[in-house]
């Protein structure tokens, strides 16, 4: 029997220290209310078509991460674009350049063009479902919160990089692209098996 392929939820490791914050992406003009940019389109799957550059300021300034997120939206370094193109994996991810605040290397926000349908609800700690008592119809019978999450393996296929349905604010990673990020020391990023 073929041992299975495990996943892991990469994330932001906030606590290294005089590591920088950055901060909501927005639209590099004048600072005007239609300058702020929808964060929530880059949890949605599919390639986007941005037509004005994105600037990220940081508050506090500090060290650079290869991998970090701003406003929960991933920003890496060209070393891991680099790293999913020696993989083969860049048509599991769109990179839109960004501009960063006293930076001048080019950045990029990374945007996972999978969603699969793949959250095993019964091995997760808790799942919490939308109610009608929620007030929310549009939501009604979706995700509300899930805690310790797991995933049914034989969900995914062969993805590497992808979000589960249902629960899109988490970015889901295959124990090989993991374990190279690893090896290849990106800063930043930490994984939590699910």
């Amino acid at each position: 029997m073929t041992e299975l392929m495990k996943y892991y939820e990469i994330y932001d490791d906030v606590y290294i220290p005089g590591r920088w914050h950055l901060r909501m992406p927005i639209y590099n003009q004048g600072g005007g209310e239609d300058d702020f940019f929808d964060i929530w389109q880059f949890k949605e799957g599919r390639v986007l078509d941005i037509e004005r550059p994105i600037r990220l300021s940081m508050k506090p300034a500090g060290i650079a991460l290869e991998f970090s997120h701003a406003m929960g939206t991933p920003v890496v370094h060209r070393r891991v674009v680099s790293l999913f193109e020696r993989l083969g994996l860049q048509k599991e991810v769109q990179f839109i350049p960004v501009e960063v605040e006293w930076q001048a290397e080019p950045w990029f926000i990374l945007n996972a063009l999978q969603v699969i349908r793949c959250i095993d609800d019964a091995r997760c700690d808790e799942v919490f479902y939308w109610q009608p008592e929620d007030g929310r119809p549009e939501k009604l019978g979706g995700y509300k919160n899930v805690r310790g999450l797991k995933v049914d393996v034989e969900k995914i296929g062969d993805a590497h990089i992808f979000r589960p349905w249902g629960w899109k604010v988490v970015l889901i990673v295959s124990e090989r692209l993991k374990q190279v990020m690893e090896s290849e020391g990106i800063t930043g990023a930490k994984f939590i098996e699910v």
